[in-house]
């Protein structure tokens, strides 16, 4: 009885805790690694992946996206325009990107690369505002995911809601 009670009331006492966050969402500790498959299709289009997040996303260098995007690409993402002009329209004209040199490897850590027939995701972590609490951050995961054609980009899509 006296167990049922001490039981009963630490059961009360964690309910009444305010619930804890997830662990941490971290990157891999070799992120190129993700980036290939013994498959030979699908490594040229998780290479592909590899340079858009590489060269185009964390470098600024929209003036190579014909070597990584088709040019009808298909734009899911709320705030750019479908085809290839639309996208480096958007990164260039729209967000100002100024290119810089290409990194040796990324800068930007990865949680997972997972590929699949013509599709590629790209698992990233995030850390945002915690809006309870704007002097404390929390990680959250981002996801890019394109279809490929030829090895090539042809069709993208990301959580992105709309732009202010």
């Amino acid at each position: 009885m006296r167990r049922s009670l001490l039981l009963a009331l630490l059961g009360a006492s964690l309910a009444s805790l305010p619930a804890s966050a997830q662990d941490p969402v971290v990157g891999a500790p070799d992120a190129e690694a993700l980036f290939t498959s013994p498959d030979p299709a699908l490594n040229r289009n998780k290479q592909a992946a590899y340079h858009i997040q590489r060269d185009l996303l964390e470098a600024g260098h929209w003036e190579m996206a014909d070597r990584w995007l088709t040019e009808r690409y298909i734009q899911h993402n709320p705030n750019a325009k479908s085809g290839r002009a639309g996208v480096v329209a958007f990164f260039t004209q729209v967000l100002k990107v100024q290119p810089k040199p290409i990194p040796a490897k990324l800068g930007q850590k990865v949680v997972a690369v997972v590929a699949e027939g013509d599709y590629v995701v790209i698992i990233t972590p995030r850390t945002l505002k915690d809006p309870k609490d704007p002097a404390k951050t929390y990680t959250t995961s981002w996801f890019d995911m394109w279809r490929f054609v030829d090895g090539k980009a042809d069709e993208h899509w990301d959580g992105a809601t709309l732009m202010n």
